[in-house]
């Protein structure tokens, strides 16, 4: 997989073109936070990387159940911290 990079929101905005045409995952970065990710899915399938996402996906949906956590909570809070910063 190729390495992550990190941008400012501003700069993803502004060099979106780039960004949809390159093959690096990249992370959206807004006062020094992360606020998002942009992952290429065009191209050849890693079969490790997919197996590794679809793995962390059931991971994730694990640890929610466990804690008795909606996808629409996850949302909620999302949305009222993002708000707030």
């Amino acid at each position: 997989m190729a390495e992550l990079i990190h941008v400012g929101v501003r700069e993803f905005r502004d060099s979106l073109a780039e960004y949809l045409d390159a093959a690096t995952p990249v992370a959206i970065t807004r006062h020094g936070q992360t606020v998002g990710y942009y992952v290429p899915a065009r191209g050849k399938v890693d079969e490790r990387e997919l197996a590794s996402l679809k793995e962390a996906v059931s991971q994730l949906e694990s640890l929610l159940a466990e804690h008795g956590i909606t996808e629409d909570e996850v949302v909620r809070e999302f949305r009222t911290r993002r708000r707030g910063s």
